[in-house]
């Protein structure tokens, strides 16, 4: 490999692939792509994987992505130029589609009649169909309700559109017309890809181009092992939840990291079977980059040099079992998936913690919240529907420096929507969005803050969707002495009376309500009274903080606007300091729900319910657990065992396959 090469082909590829997302997100039609951008272009190997990927523009969490699944479904040999492939179908594209709301578009790139490598781009539909506008809503419970699915087919044959798939396409979504713009903006793109590819491949020649895409993705792997290498070899484990509508449930996610010189594994079994609500995704039977998202952040970051692609995870294998939360099978709701895959990465950001020798970070406020709207026209009678604003919270402090206010490191690449905008696109008025004072973890380094939002009502009835909430039972855990974040809470204010309301999913405001959003926050990094004490009166003077709890907090008295250095060490010194070895604290529901469901019994749980029949895991989970809860016995793991295989015969014991409502255990 000669470095300089591949070094200009890296950043050749890299150009390639920023100019035709600017394209794609210059000419889209839904606000969620113009303005929020969750979309993407890219370029990918004859085996699949991305060899060009963008970071300044779009989605940056799928550089790893394979879109070998996806080309399964073809005769790759009978592709021609000019054919453009369509799915959205998450059960048979091998993982690269997470939900259907994902549109995905692959055309092969030729150059002098050889096939040599694939365009890609993939649009987050406002609304594909379904059952609620924007196709979202945290309790639909399969994929049929989540609307349109679009199994690998081809859309374009040799530059014909395929009218009668365009026309289904529009004619299923309440803004059909502006969902297909976004498609025509990502074809635009993907045009584009192939002129670039084609003009580079003319220049070096084709034989050149593909050994530097093989050299680029080399590269990105050596890089990646390095790194890796640098991590204390070991098996680590940490737990992690997703809340349910039960304050005695919770979805348990387990992971193991086990570092092994320069290659790293990622196991999750132990962790929750796939629900009867939209949390889940699919990651097929490959390395996912959604296993990952922890590790190849961490690797981007102290590596900026690696190029972005899908080599970085050829020195990964991660594993998720069939059947469980993010690795589902048909015909699973996966809509909200997202808020799954942001506690998929707090458990292996928890092991990675104890990987690196100082750790890494607290975790974030650990929700996606994607507001969106839904009204009708008052001149034609239709829906309108469009995306408001993503609605996260602080990332959690880390081992150098604070969180960030506002925004969680899994949906950074997330812009928010201009206020002026919201405005003029809904009948919606944005009253407040702001951060909110003392609103958390704090620590040596305090986590990002938390932020409000609140919209009124000006029709006569919006329905808002949210999905993606998620911490208001379970708190954003602090690590390292650092304290937990706060939870998130919702409210609903009518005629002068705030109501909570708890998790959003079908919310119908009336002309002069407004709804109250206030995000949960990051967990604080390390012993509060180790903090800078000009860090702290920095807070005080943006009025994140009091000096009343700059005192309490962190031992750090403020008067007249200044730091009081001899009372600050006075009161520091009269508190002995944490223990700084690696430990998470995670509040107090977390410790009560652990009392009863320690995570060995959890995993316990979860790898026996995955030996039952697909069909019958939820009501043998469901009675499992409930007769463990009863206090009957004692829970173990053993015992936990054999709780799932008593009541797995049971139902399995009748011939015709349906147990009678009246068993119970």
């Amino acid at each position: 490999m000669d470095p300089v090469l591949t070094e200009i082909m890296k950043n050749r590829f890299t150009a390639m692939a920023e100019e035709a997302a600017t394209v794609a997100y210059r000419t889209a039609h839904t606000t969620f792509v113009k303005q929020t951008q969750d979309f993407q272009v890219a370029l990918a190997s004859l085996s699949g994987e991305f060899f060009a990927y963008p970071t300044m523009t779009g989605v940056t969490s799928g550089s790893g992505q394979s879109i070998a699944g996806f080309l399964n479904n073809f005769d790759l040999a009978a592709l021609i130029p000019g054919d453009v492939l369509i799915s959205n179908d998450p059960f048979q594209t091998g993982g690269l589609v997470t939900h259907q709301m994902d549109i995905h578009l692959v055309r092969p790139v030729f150059v002098g009649g050889t096939l040599i490598c694939f365009a890609w781009s993939f649009v987050h539909a406002s609304d594909i169909g379904g059952a609620v506008p924007g196709s979202i809503s945290p309790d639909l419970t399969e994929c049929f309700q989540e609307g349109l699915r679009l199994r690998p087919m081809k859309l374009v044959d040799a530059g014909e559109m395929n009218t009668t798939i365009r026309d289904i396409l529009r004619d299923n979504s309440r803004i059909g017309d502006a969902v297909w713009g976004d498609i025509e903006a990502l074809m635009a793109a993907m045009r584009l890809l192939n002129e670039r590819v084609v003009l580079l491949s003319e220049k070096v020649g084709v034989e050149s181009f593909q050994t530097g895409i093989e050299n680029v993705l080399s590269y990105a792997d050596q890089k990646a092992r390095a790194v890796i290498g640098r991590l204390r070899d070991g098996t680590y484990h940490f737990a992690d939840y997703l809340e349910t509508d039960s304050a005695d449930d919770a979805i348990n996610i387990q992971c193991r990291l086990t570092i092994a010189g320069s290659e790293a594994a990622i196991d999750y079994s132990g962790s929750s079977p796939q629900v009867h609500a939209a949390l889940n995704f699919g990651t097929g039977s490959r390395t996912h980059p959604f296993l990952c998202l922890a590790l190849t952040n961490y690797i981007q970051t102290v590596e900026p040099s690696i190029p972005i692609n899908g080599g970085i995870l050829r020195s990964i294998t991660a594993y998720a079992p069939p059947g469980t939360i993010m690795n589902a099978e048909f015909p699973a709701a996966m809509g909200n998936r997202w808020v799954a895959v942001m506690r998929t990465y707090d458990a292996l950001l928890g092991c990675l913690n104890q990987a690196i020798d100082g750790g890494i970070a607290a975790c974030g406020a650990g929700q996606a919240g994607i507001i969106s709207a839904s009204w009708i026209d008052p001149q034609t009678g239709r829906n309108r529907v469009t995306v408001v604003e993503p609605f996260s919270g602080g990332s959690g402090g880390r081992v150098r420096a604070d969180g960030v206010d506002a925004t969680d490191t899994m949906i950074g690449y997330l812009k928010s929507t201009p206020i002026e905008h919201v405005e003029v696109e809904t009948p919606l008025i944005v009253r407040r969005h702001e951060l909110v004072s003392s609103a958390f973890g704090h620590g040596r380094f305090r986590g990002g803050a938390a932020v409000c939002i609140e919209l009124e009502c000006r029709a006569p009835e919006v329905k808002i969707t949210v999905r993606g909430l998620d911490r208001f039972r379970f708190q954003p855990w602090g690590a390292f002495g650092g304290e937990p974040g706060h939870n998130g809470r919702t409210f609903l204010v009518r005629d002068g009376e705030a109501r909570p309301i708890g998790k959003i999913k079908v919310l119908t405001m009336l002309e002069g309500d407004v709804l109250r959003m206030i995000s949960p926050c990051g967990g604080g990094f390390g012993d509060a009274f180790a903090r800078a004490p000009e860090s702290v009166l920095r807070d005080v003077l943006d009025e994140l903080l009091t000096a009343e709890q700059a005192a309490d907090n962190y031992g750090v008295v403020v008067l007249d606007g200044r730091v009081d250095g001899s009372r600050t060490r006075a009161l520091r010194e009269a508190r002995p300091r944490s223990d700084q070895r690696w430990q998470c604290s995670a509040g107090a529901e977390q410790q009560r729900y652990e009392a009863i469901w320690p995570a060995e019994t959890s995993g316990a749980l979860s790898d026996a319910v995955l030996k039952v029949p697909i069909g019958l895991r939820r009501i043998v989970l469901e009675r499992s657990r409930r007769e463990l809860a009863s206090g009957k016995v004692p829970i173990g793991t053993d015992r936990t065992r054999q709780v799932v295989e008593q009541v797995s015969r049971r139902f399995q014991g009748r011939d015709d396959g349906h147990p009678d409502s009246s068993d119970s255990v």
